[in-house]
């Protein structure tokens, strides 16, 4: 009996650990940009399409894991593999990584050519959302 609460036990625990942190993010661009589909932000922000200056939240956040893969099915590792032979190459620069989404939502803001993503809890009227990831 102990033995099978044990099993039982460690059996949720494995289980709610694979769980993945998954946050309602926006595409943000200035107030005069178009929105954007899902796959022109997968080009976008996996170098396939050139389209002005990007921000991304910091590499080792939940948030950056959570919107490469929304938003262009990669996990991180697949990312900066990817970024990694695009700034190898000389093709393009890896977007500018700010430190919240606060920092991201006010550089967006303030440059009628940048993309950016954030928590859809930092939102305001100084940004357009572009697309919502969910």
């Amino acid at each position: 009996m102990k033995t099978s609460r044990t099993l039982l036990f460690a059996m949720l625990l494995l289980s709610f650990s694979s769980f993945s942190f998954a946050a309602d993010l926006v595409v943000i661009g200035h107030p005069s940009a178009e929105t954007l589909t899902k796959n022109q932000v997968a080009d976008i922000y996996l170098g396939k399409t050139s389209s002005g200056t990007l921000y991304d939240l910091p590499e080792g956040s939940d948030l950056y894991a959570s919107f490469y893969d929304q938003a262009a099915g990669r996990n991180v590792s697949q990312v900066k593999s990817t970024w990694a032979r695009i700034v190898f190459s000389g093709q393009a620069q890896a977007p500018k990584q700010l430190n919240d989404s606060n920092a991201v939502r006010s550089a967006v803001a303030e440059n009628p050519n940048a993309i950016g993503y954030i928590e859809k809890s930092a939102l305001d009227d100084s940004v357009k959302v572009l697309l919502e990831l969910n």
